[in-house]
């Protein structure tokens, strides 16, 4: 009887234990996710042409309001969050009618069939017909507008076999153009070759993304960059580049800042995925060609243990 009791305590004892740690791990996520989102602060980029704001969202994406300043018409890219979005519309007295999609992951078209639920008559766009509520296919140089600023569909399949940046401009202005570069190109990294090989991602980021002119700012799809930098000091240790954009991105990182916009010059002086033309980043990887860098490098991110510091 004795012995039974000791086992029943046991046993509930054990069970409560374990749904303890199960509620406590739960809250614990919970509560991460929270102090995460609120830690991760939104943020405005102004031009007299374009407003972009960028929306944070998940535990590391990012959407983007794209304003023509003009005419108040409005696009959001991979718009998870929606109602995150709607809130920024009404903020800013804007018309959304966009929704532009890099590609068809959850975490970045996963909320197109609820945006459009909550605002009817929008038009999305993508390269993929496993974007979620899909209304125009674009494939590479398709053009289209939101107001008076020009999106140039830029076809950059690897990641995934349909992925789409977006290329902004405006005509007579000199300002700087804007590129949204969803997991194709990160601050200091790309996108894992999920459905393509080194040769789409070369052609991608050094033919397509790398011409573009080197004042564009990047906006990409995720807060990757200092992961990203870190593994661009392991490769490049004596890049000066390289340590004072990490050490900036800490920083920015440590306040809830965001690290994005980069610009394409920038990312051709310390993402060693843009750099596999360079001598010491071919040196790392034993290789003599771009093309073999760029898979190689691929390659040994994707085995990469991010030190702590």
């Amino acid at each position: 009887s004795l012995l039974v009791n000791a086992c029943a305590v046991g046993v509930l004892g054990a069970a409560t234990a374990t749904a303890y740690s199960c509620v406590s791990v739960r809250v614990r996520a919970q509560t991460a996710a929270l102090i995460h989102d609120l830690v991760r602060k939104s943020s405005v980029v102004d031009q007299a042409n374009m407003k972009v704001e960028l929306l944070p969202a998940l535990s590391d994406n990012y959407m983007y309001l794209l304003i023509d300043k003009d005419s108040k018409e409005a696009a959001v890219v991979d718009p998870v969050e929606p109602i995150k979005v709607i809130e920024a519309v009404r903020k800013h007295g804007v018309r959304l009618t966009t929704v532009l999609t890099t590609h068809h992951h959850w975490d970045h078209a996963g909320g197109n069939e609820k945006m459009v639920r909550l605002m009817p008559g929008l038009k999305v766009y993508g390269g993929d017909e496993r974007v979620d509520a899909l209304t125009k296919k674009v494939t590479h140089s398709n053009t289209l507008k939101v107001g008076s600023l020009n999106i140039k569909c830029l076809f950059t399949p690897c990641h995934t076999t349909g992925h789409i940046c977006y290329y902004v401009t405006k005509e007579n202005s000199t300002e700087p153009p804007a590129v949204f570069t969803g997991d194709t190109l990160f601050v200091a990294g790309c996108g894992k070759f999920f459905e393509g090989t080194a040769e789409q991602m070369h052609k991608a980021l050094m033919e397509i993304l790398g011409k573009l002119p080197p004042e564009t700012r990047v906006y990409c799809g995720h807060e990757y960059t200092v992961s990203n930098l870190k593994f661009a000091r392991h490769v490049e240790p004596d890049n000066e580049d390289v340590l004072k954009k990490l050490a900036w991105a800490k920083e920015q990182c440590s306040n809830g800042e965001p690290t994005v916009p980069s610009t394409m010059a920038d990312e051709l002086t310390y993402n060693p995925f843009m750099r596999v033309k360079e001598k010491s980043v071919q040196d790392h990887v034993k290789q003599t060609d771009s093309i073999s860098t760029m898979r190689s490098l691929r390659k040994e991110k994707d085995g990469f243990k991010v030190p702590k510091l």
